[in-house]
C-alpha cells in the first residue's frame, strides 16, 4: 500500500483534505467512498503508512468508551465503529477507523483489525480485546479499559507535575544567575578594583566565575546542550547507557521513589486488568514488560517470569526480585491463596495510585523552600563579594 494525500468533499459540500493507505487511487476512491467522501485529487506520499499520525491517549479513552457503550446497548461492532468515524475530528483518527471498518467487514475480528495499527494500540491492548471476545466479555474489557486509560491519564499529568515544576524553577535559577554573572558582577568590577585594596577570596572567586561568563558565554550556555544532546544519543543507542541512566532516575533522591511508585502502579493495574481479563499470569506479566519504560523494573519482571515458569508462586517470585515493600508482598499473598489475584493487585495500584500523589505533593512543598535558599545563597554571595569591599573601604576612610 502506498500513502496518499487527497482532497475530497462532504455530503454538505465542504472540503476534506487529509491523508490515507490505499493500494491505488481506485482504491483510494472506495476507501472515501465508505467515509461518505467524494473524491477530488490524490496524489502519494513518500511517507508510509500511519507511522507519523498522532492519536492522544484522551481519543483512545473516547474510542474506549464510545464501543462499549453502544456495545453495551447492542449495537453491532460495525455501525458502532462508523457512528465513531462520523463523530471523530481527528481526520488520521477517522482514517483508522474506516480500516478497521473495512477489516472487520472483510472478516476480521476486532482484535486482528487493531493489531494492523501497532502504533496507535499497543500489545496490551490488543491482547485485552483479544481476550474479552474469546471469553464474550468484551464489554466489560472495553470498560476496564476506558477507566484504564483515564488512570494512565491521571499518571502522566502527575508525573509532568511532578518533571515541569523544579524544571521551571531551575530554569528561573540559571536565568537570574546569568543575568548577574553577565550584566551586574562586571559593572562593579571596576569599581571594586579601583578602589586600590586587596579583594578577598570570595570577591575573586566571584570576578573570575563573572569573567568566564562574559568572555565564554558560548561555552557557558552551550556546553549543557551539547552534553544534553551526547547523553540522549548514548541512552538511545547504548543499551548499557540506557541501563545507567535507569538505574540513575530510580536512585535519585525523592523523585526516583515516585518515579518507581508510578512504574509499578501502572504494571499492577495493568496486570490485574489482563488478569482479570483470563490472560495467564505468564502472558500478562511478559506483556506489561513492555509498558513499564524503565529497563531495570523490566529485568526484574523477566526474572519473575523466569522464576514463575521455574515453578515458583507468584509472591515468592515478586520477593525474591525485591521489586515491592512487605506490605505489597502481603496483599499479594492474601490475593493468591484465596484466588483473587486481580483484586489485591488492584489493590496495589491503588495504594500506590494514593502514594504516589501524597508524595508528589509533599515534594512540591519542598522543591520552593529550596528553589529560594539556593537563589538567596547565590544572591548572597554576590552581595557579601560586591558590599564587602566596599564597607571595608568606608570603614578605613578617616571622615
Amino acid at each position: 500500500m502506498s500513502l496518499y494525500a487527497y482532497k475530497a468533499m462532504d455530503a454538505n459540500g465542504r472540503l476534506i483534505f487529509g491523508r490515507m493507505d490505499a493500494i491505488n487511487p481506485v482504491d483510494l476512491e472506495m476507501r472515501l467512498k465508505r467515509m461518505e467522501l467524494d473524491l477530488i485529487s490524490g496524489d502519494p506520499v513518500k511517507q508510509g503508512g500511519f507511522g507519523g499520525m498522532k492519536i492522544t491517549r484522551r481519543e483512545l479513552i473516547t474510542f474506549c468508551f464510545h464501543l462499549e457503550q453502544l456495545s453495551r446497548a447492542g449495537v453491532p461492532l460495525i455501525e458502532s465503529l462508523t457512528d465513531l468515524r462520523d463523530s471523530l475530528e481527528n481526520p488520521r483518527f477517522r482514517e483508522v477507523i474506516a480500516d478497521l471498518i473495512e477489516s472487520v467487514e472483510g472478516g476480521k475480528t476486532l482484535s486482528q483489525a487493531l493489531s494492523s495499527h501497532s502504533k496507535v494500540f499497543d500489545n496490551v491492548f490488543v491482547s485485552l480485546i483479544k481476550a474479552g471476545e474469546e471469553s464474550g466479555n468484551l464489554t466489560e474489557v472495553l470498560h476496564s479499559l476506558t477507566e484504564t486509560l483515564k488512570w494512565e491519564d491521571e499518571l502522566a499529568a502527575q508525573t509532568k507535575k511532578l518533571i515541569m515544576y523544579p524544571a521551571f524553577l531551575g530554569g528561573v535559577i540559571i536565568l537570574v544567575t546569568l543575568f548577574m554573572m553577565m550584566y551586574l558582577v562586571p559593572k562593579m568590577v571596576s569599581f571594586m578594583k579601583n578602589m586600590g585594596q586587596e579583594l578577598p577570596l570570595h570577591t575573586q572567586a566571584l570576578i573570575a566565575t563573572s569573567n568566564f561568563f562574559v568572555n565564554y558565554w558560548y561555552i557557558a550556555l552551550g556546553l549543557p546542550f551539547l552534553l544534553i544532546i551526547a547523553a540522549t544519543l548514548a541512552v538511545r543507542t547504548n543499551p548499557r547507557a540506557q541501563r545507567r541512566y535507569d538505574a540513575a532516575k530510580l536512585a535519585f533522591p525523592y523523585i526516583g521513589d515516585i518515579l518507581k511508585k508510578i512504574i509499578l502502579s501502572r504494571f499492577a493495574g495493568v496486570f490485574a486488568m489482563m488478569y482479570a481479563s483470563g490472560i495467564s499470569v505468564i502472558d500478562s506479566i511478559r506483556t506489561t514488560q513492555n509498558i513499564v519504560g524503565n529497563t531495570v523494573i523490566r529485568e526484574g519482571l523477566e526474572q519473575v517470569e523466569q522464576m514463575i515458569n521455574d515453578g515458583q508462586n507468584i509472591t515468592v517470585a515478586f520477593q525474591n526480585v525485591g521489586l515491592f515493600p512487605p506490605l505489597v508482598i502481603r496483599m499479594l499473598r492474601v490475593g493468591e491463596s484465596t484466588g483473587s489475584l486481580d483484586t489485591a493487585l488492584s489493590n496495589v495500584s491503588y495504594f500506590y495510585n494514593r502514594d504516589v500523589r501524597e508524595s508528589i505533593a509533599r515534594v512540591q512543598t519542598m522543591i520552593e523552600p529550596a528553589m529560594t535558599v539556593i537563589v538567596g545563597v547565590i544572591m548572597g554571595w554576590v552581595m557579601l563579594s560586591v558590599l564587602g569591599p566596599i564597607y571595608d573601604t568606608i570603614s578605613k576612610l578617616k571622615i
